[in-house]
């Protein structure tokens, strides 16, 4: 059975496989930060049985380690109900994180002009295990927009966004997210390998990637890869929408220039 994780806008999030046995791994660590990582935008607090299940942990396991990341601040106890939220400890971790992201200053104007031009969304994201996660986003004011928002996920291999940065990551990772993507759904496997390697070449050949209702089938979007340099992650902003508001042709015609020299743009001033 593939595993996944229903995200606060409706679609899944595959957990990838766990690591294969390695002497340096601490496997208890992995399973803590699984936790926390399972807390999604939208959620306001989980019991250990809704950890447990989103986690794939035993229920006793799960209530260890929410005990010891509520001591440590990590999660809040939910007066009365048994819940937790997370925490201000984890707040600290993910402010000090953003702080660093200069590029999310730099870009977001420019995203927001891209953004009322298209009469889409647009956003920026990086990638984090199977999945991309949004770190800016601005909206069209004229228009029906997804109801995704910074922290929102999508998946790595079927979205555009996730798969510019596919195209334009190392080959080691992008082959490593692949045998991941194939260990979870071997049966959907070669439609989305083909995606993937469809999308590498449009990146190279267009200057985007692109998924028209391949991560859902009402939504159009397309994708660059963004260099932040500075010893920042790979990223990647896309442009998109429902699919009769924006049109493969309108976004390959009109908004894909525009978002190439958007990238280029705040590579540039990041790079002064």
């Amino acid at each position: 059975m593939k595993a996944t994780a229903r995200t606060a806008a409706g679609n899944t999030r595959p957990r990838a496989p766990r690591p294969k046995e390695d002497r340096h791994f601490v496997a208890a660590l992995a399973r803590g930060l699984e936790v926390l990582a399972c807390f999604r935008s939208g959620d306001k607090a989980l019991g250990n049985g809704e950890i447990a299940q989103r986690c794939g942990l035993p229920k006793s396991t799960v209530s260890r380690l929410t005990t010891t990341l509520a001591r440590l601040g990590y999660l809040a106890p939910v007066e009365d109900t048994g819940k937790y939220r997370l925490g201000s400890a984890v707040l600290s971790l993910g402010s000090a994180m953003l702080a660093r992201m200069d590029v999310r200053q730099v870009a977001r104007p420019l995203m927001l002009e891209l953004a009322e031009h298209s009469r889409a969304m647009v956003s920026l994201a990086t990638r984090d295990r199977l999945s991309m996660i949004y770190v800016e986003n601005c909206r069209s004011s004229a228009a029906l927009t997804l109801s995704l928002d910074v922290g929102s996920r999508v998946p790595v291999a079927t979205s555009a966004i996730g798969r510019a940065y596919l195209a334009a990551c190392a080959e080691r990772e992008r082959r490593d997210v692949m045998e991941q993507v194939e260990q979870l759904d071997p049966v959907a496997w070669p439609g989305i390998r083909r995606g993937i390697e469809q999308a590498v070449a449009d990146h190279q050949q267009l200057g985007v990637a692109c998924s028209f209702g391949d991560w859902q089938k009402d939504v159009n979007a397309i994708a660059r890869a963004v260099n932040p340099g500075g010893g920042m992650p790979l990223m990647a902003i896309n442009c998109g929408g429902p699919s009769f508001n924006l049109s493969k042709e309108f976004l390959l015609n009109e908004a894909r220039p525009r978002l190439i020299e958007l990238v280029q743009r705040i590579e540039d001033q990041l790079l002064r």
